[in-house]
């Protein structure tokens, strides 16, 4: 099996700490959507296998009316073989959402929502720039639940400077309330060339404070294991049943189509990503080439891959995959550099291999950076 993710490069208003690629300029929505429906066409050949997700992401993906999204999902199952049970994601914005519009993604077949509601405080989301308010956020989960749109996943953003504590475990007990099966959390990070970067370059706002980042996060598996969530992953949580098959399959290495501007492909040996630039996207799309740059995947890049994100979930490393996929001296290199936090509590064996430590979770990252192989 295989995914599908469709990149809609398009947003209401610039939230201050995004570096996606995205335009405010909406008008263009209706001429970037045939150049799309376009790319499914010529992408066609890209996946052999049977598609098993399909992921709309952003931007903004609840921006799309009616027709704009009949288009591209009737593309899709005119050019490839989809799976019976597919699960269709979309991620929608708290104020695109009403009853009308929800109905409509439950009848053209979207059976999981993502609502970027970023937290239920009113002082955070403005200080986010985000479009909605508090009272929508609740809004959107009450309607999508009426809808029939039980499978949800909702993402908060922890760390900010103004985030107490307090604030944090009421809006984890909101989601509780509401019995939410998926929850996804961020910590915010600061990425250059975006307002964000550039607001506390110039010392207009706080810089954030790892410390509190890493509180934040303790608090939030605290609370969400208390609730009965797996963590299963070091940003994601969920109920029994309910893990994100789409961004599980990223996880294990399953071959991944992108459409749309900057979206990336995955086929194991190369990884390829379209230009982030929708008036080039769409011009070239129209001239029947898809804009893209591809890197040939070395054995050290997929290993150095599979490290990054085996540590970042609860299932870990497994050695046979290890020498199954990259081969004995990978293994080798796995266990000898293992060796070197035999003393440190910061992994744990397991029946398969090892993974990290639920107190060393936040660091993950540079955990895994240990293991790369970069000659």
């Amino acid at each position: 099996m295989s995914g599908i993710y469709i990149h809609i490069p398009f947003c209401k208003k610039a939230c201050h700490y995004c570096n996606f690629h995205f335009s405010t300029q909406i008008e263009h929505i209706n001429d970037f959507v045939d150049a799309l429906v376009k790319e499914v066409s010529l992408q066609q050949n890209y996946l052999s296998q049977p598609i098993e997700t399909i992921y709309f992401g952003g931007g903004t993906p609840s921006l799309l009316n009616e027709t704009q999204l009949n288009k591209i999902i009737k593309a899709i199952h005119s050019n490839y073989s989809i799976s019976s049970n597919i699960e269709l994601t979309l991620e929608a914005n708290p104020d695109d959402i009403n009853i009308e519009k929800t109905k409509m993604w439950y009848g053209q077949g979207i059976n999981r929502l993502s609502i970027g509601i970023q937290s239920f405080q009113d002082n955070a989301l403005i200080w986010m720039n985000r479009a909605h308010n508090t009272m929508q956020s609740h809004q959107s989960i009450e309607i999508a639940l009426e809808a029939g749109i039980d499978n949800l996943s909702i993402d908060l953003i922890y760390g900010t400077p103004h985030l107490s504590n307090e604030a944090l475990i009421n809006d984890i007990e909101i989601l509780n309330n509401y019995q939410i099966p998926h929850v996804s959390c961020y910590a915010l990070t600061v990425e250059e060339k975006t307002a964000l970067y550039h607001l506390i370059k110039e010392k207009k706002i706080d810089d954030i404070d790892a410390n509190k980042q890493a509180e934040h996060f303790e608090i939030i598996v605290e609370q969400l294991e208390k609730n009965g969530f797996e963590h299963y992953e070091i940003s994601n949580f969920a109920k029994q049943g309910h893990q994100s098959k789409h961004n599980s399959n990223y996880w294990k290495g399953v071959p991944y189509l992108g459409l749309g501007p900057s979206a990336h492909s995955y086929n194991i040996n190369a990884r390829q990503w379209n230009i982030a630039n929708n008036h080039l996207y769409i011009q070239n799309i129209n001239n029947g080439v898809v804009p893209f740059e591809i890197e040939k995947l070395e054995t050290a890049t997929r290993y150095n891959e599979y490290m990054m994100i085996s540590l970042r979930l609860l299932a870990g490393v497994n050695f046979q995959e290890i020498q199954d996929r990259f081969g004995e001296a990978y293994l080798k290199h796995t266990l000898l550099v293992k060796d070197q936090f035999k003393n440190s509590n910061q992994l744990q064996n397991n029946e398969l291999g090892f993974a990290i430590s639920k107190n060393s979770r936040f660091l993950a990252d540079g955990i895994a950076s240990e293991f790369f192989i970069t000659s």
